[in-house]
Parts: C-alpha cells; sequence; structure tokens
C-alpha cells in the first residue's frame, strides 16, 4: 500500500449528508432455475471432475478384467413313460412325475461332480480358483473380507472341489420354461466348445443316474416287499390256526339246523312257562273267590267251577227260591217251610262239602303247575345258558376270523405291489426328448468393453453431478450478504477478497509501495461502510471480532490500521486478544511487556507501545501465560490515551464464543467490526454471535466476509457476485 505524506484532517466536518450503507440488503426468496443450476456445475466443476476420474478409474479396471464369455443352451422335455400313461393292464402304476424335481435331479452334487470330472473342469482356471493367479481387485476384495470377517476361516486346499463345484453352479442355468415340461439348460464359459459340451454331458449323466436311481429304488423295493410278504404270510397261517384251534376247542356249532333247534326250544319253554304262569294266576283267582264267599251259593260264582257243584248251586238257589215263595204262602211254622227249610240245609251242606273238595283239588293242582313251573324255568335258563356261551363262542370266532381274514387282505395287498414293482421295472422312469441340443456359439454374451465404458461414464457423470447437489445442499457456511440479510442491525461492510499465503506472511507486502488490488479496494470499503455508521466520520475506536478463531479478523485489523496510516490517520492496533494473540508477527515490535503485563500491573502503558515506521502504534499481546482478565477501567485507559494523542484504536479482539472479554471491549468501542469467513463460518454461529454482540451494545455492527474466493463467489446466483464478474477482475488484475 501507499502511505500518503499529507495527512489529511480527519476532525474536518463533512457537509450533512443523509448516509446509507453501501450494501444494504433485502430478503430474497431461493429460487433455483437453470441458470442456478449450470452456476453449481461451474463451481463445483473440481470436485465433479476429481469424483469422475476417480470412478472412471475404478470402472476402467473393473471393465478391463472383464473376459469374453459364451453362452450355450439345450432345451428339452421330459413327460410320463408312454405305456405309463396308456395305464397297461400288466404295468404298475407310476406316481405323476414332476417336471421340478426332475430340474433338480439336473442340479444335483452327484450329476456337478460327474460333469466336472468327465470335462475336467478343475483343470481350468476359469473354474478352479486355485490355478488363477489373483488380480490386485482379488486381493484388494480378500484383504477388505479379511478385515471384516471376525471368524479366520481356511482357504480350501489346491485339490478341494469345493471351489470348482460353486463355480460350475454359478455358470450352469437350470430352468422350467413356465408351466410346461419343457426344462432349459445353459451354461456360460470362456471357452465356446466348453459351453456347448457341458449342457449335452449333463443331459446325458441325468438320463444315466435316473435309471440307475429307478433300477436301485425297484431293487430295494422289491427287496422289501418280499421280506414284507414273508411276514405277512406268517401273520395270516397264524390267524387261520387261531381261529380253527378255536372252533374245535370251544365246540362252536357251525350247522344253522342246530341253532334253529336251540331258538326253537328255547321259545316253546318260554310259551310253557307263559302258559304255566296263566293257569296258576286263574287257580288263585278261583281259590281266592271261593274262600272269600259266606254263601256256598254264591261262592266262585263268576269263575269256572265243575259242573256237579254247579248242579248243585242251582239246586240250592231253587230251593230257596220255593222257600221265599211257601214263606208268602203259608208262614214259617208251616210243615211244608220246615221240611224245605231242612232239605235247604242240608243242599247247603253238601255244597260246601262239594267246595271243599274242590277247593283241595285245585290247590294240589296249583302245587303241581308250581312244579312243573320250577322245572321249565330251570330249563329255561340252561337253554339261555347254552345259547348265550353258543354265541360269545360265535362272535369269538367270528373276531378269529375277521382278523384272519384282515391278514389275508394285507397280504393280497403286497402281492399286487409286488406284481407293480415288476410292470414299473419294465417300463422306462421318464422320457425325455431333446427339443434343441446345444450347439457351440459363435459370438459371446453381453456388451462389449466400449458399451460399458460409456455406461459407466454416464453413470459417474450422474453421481459425481448428484454429490455435487448433495455438497451444495448441505453446504450451511456463509457466502453471501444475501444469507444474513434477515439478521437486524447489522451494516454489510463488503467482501475481502483471499490472499495468496505468500502475501499473507510477507509484511513488505502489506506496508510496501506495491497495491494489492481488489484486496485494498476491500479494505476501503470497510473503512467507507464504519464512516457511514459513524454519521460520516471514523469513530474512536474500533473492536474487529468474529465468531471463531481463524477467520482472519487480525489480517483484516492490521489492514485497517495500515489503511488508515497510509491516509495519514494517527492509529493504535491494540492486540486484545491475550491468549492467543499473534498480530506481532506482522509488525515484529520485538517488545517483551504487552498488554498482559500491563493488565497484571507489571508494566505502564508508555512502555508496552511499538511505534512501527508505518506510523502505526502498535500494542502486542504480551505474555499469554498471565491470562489475566480485561477490565473495563484498563480499556478505557487506552482508549483515552489514544483520544489524547488524537488516534484511532483498533482492537484486535478475541473471538466472541471463545472469550467473554470481547463483550466488555465492544461495550466500550465507538464501533464493532465482525468479520465472517467466506465458506467456512456457518450462518448459526454468525447469527449466534451477533445476537451477543447486539446484548453487549444495542448499537449497528458492521460485517465483513473475509477471504473471498473472487472466481468461484462469481459463479454464485447471489446479488452481490457481480462484484466479482471477470472485467472487474480483469480491471484490478486480480490473482488468487
Amino acid at each position: 500500500m501507499t502511505i500518503s505524506t499529507f495527512p489529511p484532517d480527519r476532525n474536518v466536518p463533512l457537509p450533512a449528508v443523509h448516509y446509507e450503507p453501501r450494501f444494504q440488503t433485502e430478503m430474497k426468496s431461493e429460487e433455483f432455475d437453470l441458470t442456478s443450476g449450470l452456476r453449481l456445475l461451474r463451481r463445483r466443476l473440481v470436485m465433479i471432475v476429481a469424483l469422475m476420474v476417480v470412478l472412471m478409474a475404478a470402472s476402467i479396471v473393473l471393465i478391463s478384467g472383464l473376459r469374453p464369455s459364451y453362452h450355450a443352451g439345450s432345451r428339452l422335455m421330459i413327460h410320463k413313460p408312454l405305456a405309463t400313461a396308456l395305464n397297461s393292464g400288466d404295468a404298475g402304476g407310476n406316481a405323476p412325475l414332476n417336471v421340478t424335481s426332475e430340474t433338480e435331479r439336473l442340479l444335483s452334487r452327484s450329476v456337478a461332480e460327474r460333469v466336472i470330472r468327465d470335462l475336467r473342469l478343475d483343470e481350468r482356471p476359469e473354474f478352479n480358483p486355485a490355478l488363477r493367479q489373483a488380480s490386485v481387485v482379488d486381493e484388494i476384495r480378500a484383504t477388505l473380507r479379511a478385515l471384516m470377517s471376525s471368524d479366520q476361516s481356511s482357504q480350501p486346499a489346491a485339490d478341494s472341489v469345493e471351489p470348482v463345484i460353486q463355480a460350475y453352479y454359478k455358470a450352469l442355468s437350470v430352468w422350467r420354461d413356465g408351466q410346461s415340461d419343457v426344462v432349459q439348460v445353459g451354461f456360460t464359459a470362456g471357452d465356446p466348445q466348453l459351453a456347448a459340451a457341458v449342457p449335452n454331458r449333463l443331459i446325458s449323466i441325468y438320463l444315466e443316474e435316473r435309471k440307475d436311481s429307478i433300477r436301485a429304488s425297484l431293487d430295494t423295493a422289491q427287496a422289501w416287499i418280499g421280506q414284507r410278504i414273508a411276514e405277512q404270510q406268517d401273520r395270516a397261517k397264524a390267524a387261520r390256526d387261531a381261529a380253527d384251534t378255536y372252533q374245535q376247542t370251544a365246540g362252536v356249532v357251525q350247522n344253522d339246523d342246530d341253532q334253529s333247534e336251540q331258538i326253537k326250544a328255547i321259545v316253546e319253554l318260554s310259551d310253557r312257562q307263559t302258559k304255566i304262569g296263566q293257569s296258576r294266576a286263574d287257580i288263585k283267582d278261583t281259590i281266592a273267590a271261593l274262600e272269600a264267599a259266606d254263601d256256598p251259593s254264591l261262592a266262585a260264582q263268576t269263575k269256572a267251577v265243575p259242573d256237579s257243584i254247579g248242579v248243585m248251586q242251582a239246586d240250592l238257589r231253587t230251593q230257596q227260591q220255593d222257600l221265599a215263595r211257601l214263606l208268602d204262602i203259608y208262614g214259617s211254622d208251616a210243615p211244608a217251610v220246615v221240611d224245605l227249610r231242612a232239605k235247604i240245609d242240608k243242599s247247603r251242606a253238601d255244597l260246601s262239602t262239594a267246595v271243599d273238595r274242590y277247593l283241595q283239588s285245585m290247590r294240589a293242582r296249583l302245587t303241581a303247575l308250581d312244579d312243573e313251573d320250577r322245572t321249565v324255568r330251570s330249563a329255561l335258563t340252561a337253554a339261555y345258558e347254552q345259547r348265550s356261551r353258543s354265541s360269545l363262542a360265535q362272535t369269538e370266532l367270528t373276531r378269529l376270523q375277521r382278523i384272519a381274514d384282515k391278514e389275508q387282505t394285507a397280504l393280497d395287498k403286497l402281492e399286487e405291489q409286488r406284481r407293480s414293482l415288476v410292470g414299473q421295472a419294465m417300463l422306462p422312469g421318464a422320457e425325455l426328448e431333446v427339443l434343441s441340443p446345444a450347439a457351440v456359439p459363435l459370438t459371446p454374451q453381453g456388451r462389449s468393453r466400449l458399451f460399458y465404458l460409456i455406461g459407466a461414464f454416464f453413470a459417474s457423470i450422474s453421481v459425481a453431478v448428484t454429490a455435487a447437489f448433495v455438497v451444495e445442499m448441505m453446504d450451511r457456511t456463509v457466502r453471501s450478504f444475501d444469507q444474513i440479510a434477515g439478521i437486524a442491525r447489522i451494516v454489510p461492510a463488503g467482501f475481502v477478497p483471499h490472499l495468496r499465503r505468500k502475501d499473507r506472511r510477507d509484511p513488505s507486502r502489506l506496508f510496501g509501495q506495491t497495491q494489492i488490488g481488489m484486496f485494498d479496494e476491500a479494505i476501503r470499503t470497510i473503512m467507507i461502510s464504519l464512516k457511514q455508521t459513524n454519521g460520516g466520520k471514523l469513530p474512536n475506536s474500533i473492536a474487529v471480532t468474529s465468531a471463531h478463531s481463524g477467520e482472519g479478523k487480525s489480517l483484516v485489523a492490521g489492514s485497517l490500521a495500515i489503511e488508515l496510516a497510509a491516509n495519514g490517520t494517527p492509529v493504535l492496533l491494540v492486540d486484545s486478544d491475550i491468549r492467543r494473540g499473534r498480530l506481532d508477527t506482522l509488525f515484529r515490535s520485538g517488545l517483551t511487556q504487552g498488554l498482559n503485563e500491563f493488565l497484571s500491573g507489571q508494566a505502564a502503558l508508555q512502555d508496552i507501545v511499538h511505534h512501527h515506521p508505518s506510523g502505526i502504534d502498535f500494542i502486542p499481546a504480551g505474555n499469554p501465560g498471565l491470562q489475566r482478565r480485561m477490565r473495563s477501567a484498563d480499556l478505557a485507559e487506552i482508549i483515552e490515551m489514544a483520544r489524547a494523542r488524537g488516534q484511532i484504536v483498533i482492537f484486535d479482539s478475541a473471538p466472541v464464543l471463545a472469550s467473554a472479554d470481547t463483550m466488555h471491549l465492544t461495550a466500550l468501542a465507538e464501533r464493532t467490526l465482525m468479520v465472517v469467513q467466506w465458506a467456512k463460518t456457518s450462518r448459526r454461529a454468525a447469527e449466534f454471535c451477533l445476537q451477543q454482540l447486539r446484548s453487549a451494545r444495542n448499537a449497528d455492527i458492521v460485517v465483513t466476509i473475509n477471504n473471498v474466493k473472487p472466481k468461484r463467489h462469481a459463479k454464485y446466483s447471489f446479488r452481490d457476485s457481480e462484484l466479482y464478474a471477470r472485467s472487474l477482475m480483469k480491471y484490478h488484475d486480480f490473482k488468487t
């Protein structure tokens, strides 16, 4: 920068002018259009290209390792044997053929081992990993698998067939064509001759193993069923012998006539017992009636009595009637009446005698009937017992005969199964018709390597562009005043462009005569913003701070001091970051004491001021080991000393979020300048820092965005991106 030799008087009042901030902004809704997308691609072009290069390099390595492969296939139809389908009477009935099961037979391990052995697939490096030289990709993959896998599995031996079988199954494809009986067998290999030989050999081996399997199954089944038949014959014979023996020992009657005679005897005895019961009941009634009657002439008149007693009863009743007539005619003393009464008495006596004899005969007959009833009952009981024993024996014999019949039926079924197996042995297990045998393929399958390279190129572009959009969407750093325009009481003070590392670390570049183009313009813009916020004149004290460390506040504070000194304005620069102040590396004061010593009372204020040849008075931070807190009285003393000397004091303070001393400093300083690093400071940190500063002092805060990459910032759609248009870059001849 050029230092002016005629410093103007900064206290000269300016005409009354209404000052507005140069970078006043307003809220703008975020919009995304085609132009914004193109700008995004431009500013992320380096990342996109780098990611594309990485992806394409990996794709080229993978695609270059691809080898041409040939695929050959055969179509065959597996169906039920014709003789079985026609249901021949001589042949046994085969179970329905399951094409899915036959497909699994084609994929069986035994078939695979025979194909590998017959075609010597284990001698080909394509199918035997032990014969292949491991590529770099395979070694990396094996290393990653070993790192990610917890259990260290032992590597298979070189003569192991397991890896060969796995490679064989990967190259083989067997599937059923829809719901039809057609099965397709395909094989992929680097050798076209081998690709055609495997399906054909697989089909022939399948037929051989199918026949051997069926023959072995039938032989096993016949041996088993022969043993079962022998056992069943023994059981059937034992059941028949048990039935015959029981029939002989139990005396079971098998003749129907004998059984009918037994039933007839039981019926006759039952009828006789019923008749005896009826006779006994009649006799008992007659005896009871005769014994209960007082007048013999009236006894048993309702029961059956002998005719002699009936005649005697009739004669007695006639005599009684004649007596009644004589009494009506002659009276009771007449001789005829007396004679007749004597006859009646004699007749009554005779009748009583006859009735008594009849009662005796009836009682004798009743006794005879009781004896006969007991005899009949005993005979009937014996007949029933004999019939019951005969029925039980017949039931047991029937059960034994049923068991014998059941065993014989089982034996007949086993014989039928043996005949069925004999018939099945005469038929083929399945009929196979090869619709199209595998032919040697003339061209490899799949696309060419160029096709895959083109696909990988477009895929890498898509991935890289997507990654660029994702990174842009996740970016929450401050890149423009448009992003923080909604925060109240801030004054945008412009952008400070990025300086090359050698310019930032070379004091001769900052204090020299050579101007650094756009950087000098940015510092002047900050000075103008400070004037505008202070009513048109420079503030007496300025506190320069930031949210975090490493955002360039020391560079901005030092550049402001150099700019003021270049314009002839006396300035005092204080490194007030008492813990990590590094501003002395710019001025190289050589002082051993600084602000820390002054705050701790170990040095006077005039002893820590360094007078730089550029016209800047500088106070270093001093020994950070003292770690003294700032007091408002000490800071006010520094400000008063600067005011007495006519100097503007600039404090390079600690970050706001790192030290509470900065809050005290900004409360004393006339103006506060907050430095936000472009593309590093988050919006959240900036908003929180500004909120803290406003709580310390209710005044507008000047904000500048530092370390801006002009070319990258020009690629954004922000309104302030026009500050770094290509024409302005050429005008200042700015180089990053």
